[in-house]
Order: structure tokens, then sequence, then C-alpha cells
């Protein structure tokens, strides 16, 4: 059964939406939903992938901003978290045997939903390990998609390189040693104080976030495991390979936070620098959920998306 979308007063479902679930091809289901443009002609459709410990209603906001710029917008909880499948007997941890699993899903869901019922160009906007995801599937997606915007994409994690080591060793014993649904960061999740949290400077916004939880707890997830762990690290790996940056041919906006103290801004600056046809743009002062953020750090943001999507549409797909 579909879990309906959770509709408060500060943070309502964009008008028109609609829920439903795919079944994918090893059993698991995917929730989705589609926002259609509010405004005419329709430009194309912009799908949004969220970052770890996300849900579909943490982005109505971003949802109606894209819907009133003329595309439809489409989104969907990842497999382990949100309203889509879980994958431990313990619902409430982060799990993922491997990125290319999520790559799979994403596959499966232009196939089965966007070609079908959304109309092309299509893009991409993604955050966080999310936007990892992209950038691994980025060269299977290169006839699909047009242009893809990432935010604070996860190609590093903040903290002294030896904390690092020592978290990654821990991580690939336990997954080795058959404890992969063991709690690496954290444990069950827990709602934080606005005072105490890392990832925006905007206090209504992050409360509004925290409503949705405290509506429906199960929505959250809560630390990371051995396993996601150890999955992040490979495709970390993997899309800083040579040889992969060489067949990303997607024209891509990469948006990093000044202020970030989940991932790491240089590893992005350093990353972009990389990669061809590809604007870098590092928004001052903002935390890890630029989207999240205060009127100034998204109005930076939405500025930049606009110069850069739906482009001149000369690429070729």
């Amino acid at each position: 059964m579909i879990r309906p979308l959770v509709d408060t007063a500060s943070n309502p479902v964009p008008h028109g939406t609609r829920v439903d679930s795919l079944n994918l091809s090893d059993g698991k289901e995917l929730r989705y939903a589609i926002t259609p443009a509010s405004t005419h002609p329709v430009q194309g459709t912009v799908l949004i992938l969220h970052g770890r410990n996300e849900c579909i209603e943490k982005y109505f906001e971003t949802a109606r901003d894209i819907a009133a710029r003329g595309f439809t917008v489409a989104t969907f909880d990842w497999r382990g978290q949100g309203a889509s499948s879980r994958l431990l007997r313990d619902p409430a941890k982060g799990f993922v045997k491997s990125f290319d699993d999520y790559a799979a899903d994403l596959e499966q869901l232009f196939e089965s939903v966007l070609l079908p019922d959304c109309r092309g160009p299509y893009y991409i906007l993604a955050h966080s390990a999310g936007a990892l995801t992209a950038l691994l599937a980025a060269p299977v997606l290169s006839n699909r998609v047009r242009r893809m915007v990432l935010l604070a994409p996860l190609l590093d994690i903040n903290g002294s390189r030896a904390r690092k080591m020592v978290a990654s060793i821990a991580a690939t014993t336990l997954r080795s040693t058959g404890l992969g649904g063991t709690y690496m960061l954290g444990g069950p999740h827990e709602i934080k104080p606005f005072a105490v949290n890392e990832v925006t400077s905007d206090a209504a916004r992050y409360l509004r976030n925290c409503e949705i939880l405290k509506q429906a707890p199960e929505l959250a997830i809560g630390g990371p495991t051995a396993s996601w762990i150890v999955a992040a690290a490979k495709a970390i790996k993997e899309v800083n390979r040579p040889e992969f940056i060489e067949k990303i041919r997607i024209p891509m906006l990469i948006i990093a936070a000044g202020a970030d103290s989940v991932v790491s801004t240089p590893a992005i600056e350093r990353y972009a620098l990389q990669l061809r046809n590809t604007t870098l743009l590092t928004v001052d002062g903002a935390k890890h959920e630029i989207l999240q953020e205060k009127d100034f750090y998204r109005e930076q943001f939405f500025a930049t998306f606009d110069a850069f999507i739906p482009g001149t549409g000369g690429e070729s797909l």
C-alpha cells in the first residue's frame, strides 16, 4: 500500500501532485511523486534526487519553485529510506549493499515512469548522496539527461584523515564479517534541536522538516550502517577514476556549500576541475542543505539554476 504524502500546515503538498509506487525487478518498491508544471509552456521534467535520510515531503517547497518555472517535477524515496522498501529487519537502519543498486533503481524509474509519463527533455537536480549516485549513473544517462545540477555532492566527508581511515577500516571489517547492518555513525533517528544541527541556518525550514518526521516518524532512518559507508566509499572511488571521468558527457552545474560541515567542499571543487563542460559555484556561508537554507542562499542557487536550466537546447541527446 502506498504511503500517502504527509501534508502539514507549514509544508502543504504541491498542487496537483500524485503519489504512486514502482515495483522493482528485485521485488522492492519505490514511492515516487509527480508534480505538474504550474506555468506553460512545459519546458521538460526535473528529477530531484534526495540525499541520505531524506524523503519526498522535504522537497515540496523546491518542487513548487521548479514547477513555477514551467517544469514537471519528479522525485522518489531511495530504496531503504522514506516510504520505499526498507532493506533490513530493523527498518530504522540506513543500509544499502551497493550504490549500483541506487543507480539501477534510477534507470528503472526512467524506463517505467519518466519516459512514458513525463515530457522531456529531462534534467536532474541531485543533493549529497543523491548527487554521488547521479555521477555514478551519468555515463548510462548521457542519452537521456540534458543537464545535471549537483548540490554538495558526497565526494568525501569532513574530518581528519586519520579519523576517516579508522572509520573505513572499521566499516570494512564489520561488513566482511557479516555485520554490515551495524550502525557506524550515530544510532536510531532522533530530532536534534535547531541550535546543534549541521545542515541549515534557517530555523523555520529546519523546524518545518522536523514537523514532517514528528507526524510520520516512519519516514526517517537512523545513522548509516557499515555497509552503507563501504558502499559510499566504493562509489566515490569509482567516480574518481580518470577512465570514469572521461565517460561523463552530460553538462553539469556543481554547487558547493561554503560552510558545509558534512561533506568536503575542497573535494567537490577539485573534482569539478577535472570534468569537461562543468560550471562550479561555491555559495559562501551556506550549510550542507542549500535548498533548505535561508532565502539569501536559495536565491543564489536559483539564479544560477535559471541560467543553466533549461540551457540552449544545443546539447546532443
